[in-house]
């Protein structure tokens, strides 16, 4: 999801003050970022079988930082990956008054990388139907949806590429969880609603602020959203303000809730679609996925401990040498 660059902490703005002063360290950080965001895409590729040989992967480029940061890496990953696959851009233009329809066109070009643009007056729809004062977004995505699955078939694509990244995945799971009564979030592979398509986000293990950071150091000519960009949604605005005062106050912490999205344990759950508990019964064969009654979790217990651990060494205070 493409949303507005922000400095992180205070400590940010002046060490990019003085990369922005030498070109040699903007050249440094830049193939730094690089080489963390490829290396991050490709294993998200590789663990969900994302992208196959003769794939033709339709980008979706908003013209926000996480799009052009998608489609950077993966144009960089067609040249150099094991297997063959195409790259095309597509950029939706939702007539939004301001729209500078001419800086996409101009960038696309002078990479050299295949693109379409599309025109579709979604901006009056959504203006016309939802009141003023309520959010957009709902509707927004629904008509920008149909649009790319469109023309996803047009084009001859086999894979749809969205820009969502870690953040996204965590605060779309927090605002199920407590807006929606669902263990859920964007998974990084999924085929359409429509069932026609397979969306993908090589994103999916990326950070938030290394695609705010790469964005900047490349340069790209970021597009603000004037329909919802200053409209961003409440709800996932204060997840999204909880996660990083978490990352900052608890190093670890995100890690540990992000890795665990991919260790689900349906028998330790309550969903009785995913697990049979109805016909369970005792077999008098150890399992060492079976229940400890009244034991403590060893492995939990380890973890806690650790994490406390850490978080109290920063309040250490070291004994003075005489």
């Amino acid at each position: 999801m493409d949303t507005p660059i922000t400095v992180d902490s205070p400590h940010d703005a002046p060490a990019a003050d003085a990369v922005a002063r030498d070109p040699r360290r903007v050249a440094f950080e830049a193939n730094k970022l690089r080489k963390r965001l490829c290396r991050q895409v490709g294993e998200a590729i590789a663990d969900y079988a994302m992208i196959e040989d003769g794939d033709r992967v339709m980008v979706c480029v908003s013209g926000g930082k996480d799009s052009y940061g998608l489609l950077d890496v993966l144009w960089m990953l067609k040249h150099r990956a094991p297997v063959r696959f195409e790259v095309i851009a597509v950029n939706l233009d939702q007539k939004q008054p301001g729209f500078p329809a001419d800086v996409l066109p101009t960038y696309l070009a002078s990479r050299d990388i295949p693109f379409r643009v599309v025109e579709q007056d979604t901006y009056s729809v959504v203006k016309r139907v939802i009141p003023e004062g309520t959010t957009m977004c709902s509707l927004c995505s629904r008509l920008r949806r149909g649009v790319l699955y469109r023309v996803a078939a047009e084009v001859g694509a086999t894979k749809i590429a969205l820009g969502h990244h870690r953040d996204d995945l965590l605060a779309t799971f927090f605002l199920n969880l407590f807006f929606g009564a669902k263990l859920k979030t964007m998974p990084p592979k999924l085929v359409s609603d429509d069932g026609r398509h397979v969306v993908i986000r090589p994103l999916a293990y990326a950070r938030e602020r290394d695609l705010a950071r790469y964005a900047s150091l490349r340069a790209f000519p970021l597009i603000p959203c004037t329909l919802c960009g200053s409209q961003e949604h409440l709800q996932r605005r204060q997840v999204g303000s909880m996660l990083r005062d978490w990352d900052r106050q608890h190093p670890g912490r995100i890690e540990s809730i992000f890795n665990a999205l991919g260790k689900a344990v349906p028998s330790h759950l309550m969903d009785r679609t995913l697990f049979d508990f109805a016909s369970l019964r005792a077999t008098g064969v150890p399992t060492g996925d079976g229940d400890v009654a009244f034991d403590v979790d060893p492995a939990l217990e380890a973890a806690v401990e650790a994490a406390a651990a850490a978080a109290a060494l920063p309040n250490v205070i070291p004994l003075a040498r005489g």
